[in-house]
């Protein structure tokens, strides 16, 4: 029997159903390769055993009087969650200094909707402070490590939640998506990651980086899994207005393996220079392996996708100054003190607030201010609708559009550390889809060759298509090798 940590969703759903397994002792697997790996690996910033094991009890004694995942479909499974959405009773850090040991007093509705599908909620996962960042570097509980390679990144944003499902510590995780920050660990992790369309799952109890942006959406072994979650999250909500009253689909039904006639785009700026050889080769395979299951390819154009990096940048940037304007010393958190209110907001946010916070409130405060609000902020709301007109022009052509999620594999811990630049530009590929509100989805498709890390092709839908990319993506999941492979973890434990 495999361990009951590298189960998938689906497959301990069916063996806890049989009773053949407790899901005590699937928590407890996932606790115990937690305590083996994560002192090098790092995906975790703090874990309530405790809490976790009582809930396992909590579905075990449900099992045992006949509940049934028909009605509560992840009964008993253990899901992890970044360190931005809030659990009731447990920490909330957002992986920074500045909310000092804060604990949330109330569920992000997606907790409460895990919850309530019987999940055995847990731990905190490590990610870049405030979800700004692309490689878990600029966490203040220290750097999450990439599972095939402890020397290099896992991806960021949600760094932590991608390195904790490949590495098997939890059955599958919750991420947010602001720029890229589920797809993108997901890719240079080696798992799947799917952000939902804006509007699509409820934002709140989500820390906010980005409101117009930000989107929850999860981590997980396979596509199946994802679909599964993403039906229980999606949704309506009145505590967040964001959120569109669209009917949610049984999101699994559409995982046919047919997609013979569905129309496939290939962007042609996104084949572009800076683009990895290897990662051009998997992508060209991915092509060729869609043809053959009877999907037709065709090039789609979108022209602004050259000014999508600065446009995000601005819109981003100035959202977070208004947001995390809220952590100010008076409310909650760090408190450091000062002669008067100015001087004690200064040095509360001088010494709890990273440098690549500081830096994005500075550029968000410079383009909201008198005189560079229409130079910036506003053009770049202009583009933004340029850039979602490009999209829907091309889905009049299209069911969906194929890029690679990532220009490189997994870097070097450390290697774009001082060049702001270069660390932005790894996400080239997926900012596009926050700034239109579409949905993505990230799937593995091959391996460099030495050292071998995972690539990964990124699926982009209509606003409200996720049937359409979970179709496709699960198609050719089944139909190439790459979503079995596994990292060397009796290595990493050595």
């Amino acid at each position: 029997m495999r361990m009951l940590n590298r189960l998938t969703i689906s497959e301990l759903v069916t063996r806890l159903a049989s009773r053949e397994v407790s899901s005590r002792a699937a928590t407890q697997a996932c606790l115990d390769q937690i305590e083996r790996l994560d002192g090098r690996l790092h995906a975790f910033i703090s874990l309530d055993a405790d809490h976790a094991l009582a809930q396992a009890d909590a579905a075990d004694r449900a099992l045992a009087l006949g509940a049934t995942h028909a009605r509560q479909p992840l009964l008993g499974v253990p899901i992890g969650i970044k360190d931005v959405i809030a659990v009731k009773g447990q920490p909330l850090n957002c992986a920074s200094k500045i909310l000092g040991r804060y604990v949330s007093p109330y569920n992000a509705t997606v907790i409460n909707k895990l919850q309530a599908a019987g999940a055995v909620v847990f731990g905190r996962l490590n990610m870049d402070e405030f979800a700004m960042g692309s490689s878990t570097e600029n966490s203040a509980f220290g750097v999450t490590r990439n599972p095939w390679d402890l020397s290099r990144i896992p991806g960021g944003s949600s760094g932590g939640s991608g390195a904790a499902v490949v590495a098997d510590e939890c059955i599958a995780a919750l991420g947010s998506d602001t720029g890229g920050s589920i797809r993108q660990p997901a890719a240079l992790c080696g798992c799947v990651g799917l952000k939902p369309s804006y509007g699509r799952v409820s934002r709140y109890g989500l820390v906010a980086y980005a409101s117009s942006l930000d989107q929850i959406g999860c981590f997980s072994k396979d596509v199946r899994d994802a679909a599964i979650l993403l039906e229980i999250l999606s949704g309506v909500d009145p505590a967040d207005s964001t959120s569109v009253p669209q009917p949610v689909p049984h999101y699994a039904a559409s995982l046919t393996g047919d997609v013979k006639g569905l129309r496939l785009g290939l962007a042609k700026e996104y084949m572009v220079g800076g683009l990895d050889a290897e990662i051009k080769a998997a992508i060209d395979a991915a092509v060729a392996q869609f043809e053959k299951l009877g999907a037709r390819v065709t090039e789609v154009s979108l022209p602004h996708t050259d000014y999508a990096i600065a446009t995000y940048y601005i819109i981003a940037t100035a959202e977070a100054s208004a947001n995390l304007a809220r952590f100010d010393g008076i409310r909650y958190g760090l408190r450091v003190e000062g002669a008067d209110p100015i001087e004690l907001y200064s040095k509360t946010r001088g010494a709890g607030f990273g440098p690549e916070v500081k830096r994005r409130i500075i550029l968000g405060t410079y383009v909201l201010s008198s005189g560079y609000y229409d130079a910036y902020y506003l053009r770049a709301q202009k583009v933004r609708t340029l850039i979602r007109r490009d999209f829907l022009k091309a889905f009049e052509q299209v069911d969906a559009i194929l890029t690679p999620t990532t220009p490189t594999a997994a870097f070097k811990i450390g290697e774009k550390a001082d060049d702001p630049l270069q660390m932005y530009l790894s996400d080239i590929f997926t900012i596009s889809a926050n700034l239109a509100g579409i949905c993505g989805i990230s799937v593995p498709c091959g391996f460099t060759r030495e050292p071998k890390l995972p690539l990964g092709l990124q699926l982009l839908g209509k606003p409200f298509g996720e049937e359409t990319i979970l179709r496709l993506a699960h198609a050719y999941e089944q139909s190439t090798p790459w979503h079995k492979e596994k990292p060397p973890l009796a290595a990493l434990a050595g």
